[in-house]
């Protein structure tokens, strides 16, 4: 039956959220690429049976791909090219994108696309690349290509997802019109997510011991930020620096605590470190863990992440990371339209 046979190739794999999510949702991968070599050993650890090209994409010869598929088709391209220039966080207080070499990563996706000509194709990225000229571009070769695309802004929230976060997808086929995976409209929370979670102290998990430590004054500090939910502007003004009084000014959700019965923080690279964000433990004196972090991200709990990474390492691998439950349901909808169009 087509439905076992069904393979896929992840592009800027990261750590492996997407190809969880592929796993997940029924379809095997078969190759994958990534530059960073601290990723690719979290992602051999977790998908031993995938082919990784750990090389700069720009130097990855697709022959070699077509090689992996011994003649047979292509069933799915999912990847999400880094952007950097375009995300929220880069472009806080700038009217423009910032100017990063990886914006132009999506040729690379878009050359793929082009010599390996897959049935269907998955692009997940930051929202602020919709309008970027090279985006466009791209869209108006894909359907001179054949493809019949949606694309839209969707936020990972409606999708089981315990975050508040946007991210622009585009989906194609060259078989029959194809569409986004609509919401499941079930809200998961932190608590839902890390309620259960064995103390830090028990734990075998080596992934849950890792976890920020802080000087006195900040460990002071965090005891005076009020459980489930509370902020640094609940804290006495003695506790609130200078440069955090003016209006306006970003970052406001540092030292606060994440709430049990609501979404997190949007997970990022900084989301081991409460000075980056809403990374506190809703009741905990204390950051999240690096497990707390990746089950906020959707990751199975025996998820393994490289011992030989360092703390700062392994949280940009997992706030990086495309949360898998998210990229479960879009791959199945895409999985599903395959099976219905393709013989």
């Amino acid at each position: 039956m087509i439905k076992n046979k069904l393979n896929a190739i992840d592009l800027f794999s990261g750590c492996g959220g997407l190809s969880e999510g592929l796993k997940q949702a029924g379809f095997r991968t078969i190759a994958a690429c990534e530059i960073d070599p601290v990723a690719v050993v979290t992602y051999k650890l977790n998908h031993p049976d995938v082919v990784v090209f750990e090389n700069d994409i720009k130097l990855v010869d697709t022959s070699e791909v077509k090689k992996l598929l011994g003649g047979k088709p292509l069933h799915l391209l999912a990847g999400c090219p880094p952007c950097q220039g375009f995300s929220s966080l880069r472009r806080l207080n700038k009217k423009k994108s910032v100017r990063d070499g990886r914006n132009s990563l999506v040729d690379e996706y878009y050359r793929f696309i082009n010599e390996l000509k897959p049935l269907t194709i998955m692009m997940e990225n930051v929202p602020g690349l919709q309008n970027y000229f090279k985006f466009q571009d791209m869209l108006r070769k894909l359907k001179r290509l054949g493809y019949l695309l949606d694309t839209a802004v969707v936020n990972v929230a409606d999708y089981g997802v315990p975050q508040r976060r946007k991210r622009l997808i585009l989906v194609g086929s060259l078989l029959n019109e194809i569409k986004i995976a609509p919401g499941i409209n079930v809200k998961k929370t932190v608590a839902m997510c890390i309620g259960s979670i064995e103390s830090i102290r028990k734990t075998k998990d080596p992934l849950h011991k890792i976890v920020a430590k802080h000087t006195d004054k900040i460990m002071e500090m965090i005891r005076l930020v009020p459980r489930d939910g509370g902020s640094r502007t609940d804290l006495p003004e003695k506790y609130i620096l200078e440069c955090h009084k003016r209006k306006n000014v970003g970052f406001n959700d540092i030292y606060g605590r994440l709430k049990w019965d609501d979404y997190s923080s949007t997970i990022t690279g900084g989301c081991l470190n409460p000075s980056k964000g809403r990374f506190l433990h809703p009741s905990k004196h204390r950051n999240i863990t690096a497990r707390e972090a990746a089950l906020l991200q959707t990751f199975p709990i025996d998820y393994e992440f490289s011992v030989n990474a360092t703390k700062t390492e392994i949280a940009m691998m997992i706030g990086n990371a495309l949360p898998p439950e998210f990229c479960r349901l879009q791959s199945k909808n895409i999985f599903n339209h395959l099976v219905a169009n393709y013989g």
